[in-house]
């Protein structure tokens, strides 16, 4: 039997409709002897062990998920057979290997319920979710304009619900995260544009909400809580968006110029109601899809898979020519710049969504992809190698303590080339870096550059890129001098490093380092005479720089 009580809709969504609104290639129609026109009530989960012999359960108009049950299974057609006795709209089977036998598609070709399989590598319970977040959508809900909008269009929905309202809107997920918001007609309140910039809600402000007892007023009921404008804030009103007992996330309303309408808190009620298969969406599909697209963006700039195929899956026009852009988030409060982008602190990540998010917002078809406290952005190419790097930079300097070091490689002619891009991209990101680690904490600030402004530092990154193995297995005076200085804290390496930065000038290298310029020639005299380390020979002062240059990568 059914495992909860149908929820009847008289005249609601065809079969067609809801399916046509899940993922493609979830579910197959295998046999449809009524047509794809069946009206659909509910969806619910089906146990075959627990179905009455004598009929007496009703099922009229439900999709049935018949968890467990293989359509080459001997149970296939007793379910397929009783579900057709309950009036079901249709009966959905796990496909297996062989297919369904003969008997079952001869038995649905006769019934009145349409046999679904669900393709391998499908959950029942994103099934499940996905067909009723189509059932939801699909409902009437009265409010104009939103039942037009394609099902996780959030920026889309908050658009419209502020036309409705009246007023600037935001929508949240429950942890008071930004999922969406709308467009912004007059200068926020600051409020609003931390919130915005923040991607959430201020913690401050969220402990600030949860103490004066808000949250549990929101929490807690269906209706319209209203926030008062005080002498920070503009009037605020919050609803709750719930599908059954789960809530899904809020809707946020905010005084835009002008106090929000009497009606306001009437519309807002209404769009709660009509946002439930946005969020449900949201949340059963519209993350994995954005996780499937992140790493088809991945697989583009690897170079691996079909590129037309990944291309598809990316949202990448295959004809048109892309830079790519690499920026590294650091938090300038705990700033460590490490040999590499391992991965960052929440602090990073936010400055990461921000930098997302105007990316997406800069030019149509950017598409990006993470990776520890990486941003890959694929930029469809225009006028400017640097300039929307620069204007992702200018955005992510709002972000308060935010670091960002961000590169642009060469434009691409076709996806081919966005591997080698993405690579160029990452060696300017790395030159900016060693740049300033060689810096005190407290100068370190953003830095963008385009690849063909670097190309004599990018060129050197890769010589020491090669030589770094070779360099390994060898032994010399230098090896020597840097052994004794992480043996002894000695600064022979380093002084010696100064001198060659300052083509030879000693007074400029002693203050480079803070020294006497006694001191300095004191130092690279014993760099000498204890290893052999003679800077006025061109061979051992390029192999210094060679071994410097690699040793300061491990520091």
């Amino acid at each position: 039997m059914a495992t909860q009580e149908p929820v009847r809709q008289d005249g609601g969504p065809s079969l067609e409709q809801i399916l046509g609104l899940i993922a493609p290639g979830m579910l197959d129609v295998v046999v449809a002897p009524r047509g794809p026109g069946v009206p659909v009530a509910d969806v619910v989960l089906h146990d075959p062990g627990e179905e009455r012999d004598d009929g007496a359960w009703a099922a009229s108009g439900l999709i049935l998920l018949a968890v467990g049950v293989d359509v080459a299974s001997p149970d296939a057609l007793d379910v397929l057979r009783g579900a057709d006795r309950a009036g079901a709209a249709a009966v959905v089977l796990r496909r297996g290997a062989h297919g369904p036998r003969t008997a079952l598609l001869e038995a649905a070709a006769s019934g009145r319920t349409a046999l679904l399989t669900r393709r391998p590598g499908q959950g029942w319970t994103e099934v499940l979710g996905q067909l009723r977040t189509a059932l939801a959508h699909s409902a009437p809900t009265g409010t104009t304009g939103v039942e037009g909008l394609r099902l996780g269009d959030l920026p889309g929905l908050a658009n419209t619900v502020a036309s409705l309202v009246g007023g600037a809107i935001t929508i949240e997920d429950p942890r008071s995260r930004v999922l969406a918001y709308s467009r912004m007609d007059h200068e926020p309140d600051p409020m609003r544009r931390l919130t915005i910039l923040g991607q959430e809600v201020p913690r401050w402000r969220v402990h600030e909400l949860r103490e004066s007892g808000f949250f549990q007023a929101l929490w807690s009921t269906d209706g319209v809580v209203r926030l008062p404008a005080d002498d920070r804030y503009a009037e605020r009103l919050a609803v709750a968006v719930r599908h059954g007992s789960e809530i899904l996330g809020s809707l946020w309303a905010a005084a835009d110029g002008r106090p929000l309408a009497e009606d306001a808190a009437a519309a807002l009620h209404t769009a709660a109601r009509a946002a439930v298969p946005h969020l449900s969406h949201h949340q059963t599909w519209g993350r994995a899809a954005a996780r499937a697209r992140e790493g088809a963006v991945h697989a583009l700039l690897d170079g691996s898979g079909q590129a037309a195929r990944v291309a598809h899956d990316a949202g990448v026009a295959p004809d048109r020519p892309y830079t790519v852009m690499v920026a590294e988030a650091y938090d300038s409060r705990d700033l460590n710049v490490v040999p590499a982008p391992a991965a960052g602190g929440a602090a990073e990540q936010r400055v990461l969504d921000v930098l997302a998010l105007q990316a997406a917002a800069y030019r149509p078809g950017c598409v990006t992809a993470r990776s520890g406290r990486r941003l890959y952005v694929l930029l469809p190419a225009g006028d400017g190698e640097a300039d929307p790097a620069r204007a992702l930079l200018a955005t992510a300097r709002s972000v308060p303590r935010g670091v960002v070091f961000a590169g642009v490689g060469p434009v691409t002619a076709d996806l081919s080339g966005l591997p080698a891009s993405r690579e160029a991209a990452e060696l300017v990101v790395r030159v900016l870096r060693e740049r300033a680690a060689r810096l005190p904490a407290a100068e370190v600030v953003s830095a963008v550059a385009a690849f063909g402004e670097l190309v004599p530092e990018v060129s050197v990154l890769r010589v020491l890129d090669r030589v770094a193995p070779l360099w390994e297995s060898l032994s010399g005076p230098v090896h020597a001098m840097l052994e004794h200085d992480r043996a002894h804290g000695s600064e022979y390496g380093a002084s010696v490093a100064a001198h060659i930065d300052a083509f030879g000038d000693t007074g400029t290298a002693a203050q480079r380092l803070n020294v006497h310029p006694n001191t300095l020639r004191y130092r690279l005299r014993r760099a000498r005479e204890l290893f052999g380390v003679d800077v006025a020979d061109p061979t051992l002062r390029l192999l210094a720089d060679i071994g410097l240059r690699l040793a300061r990568r491990t520091e």
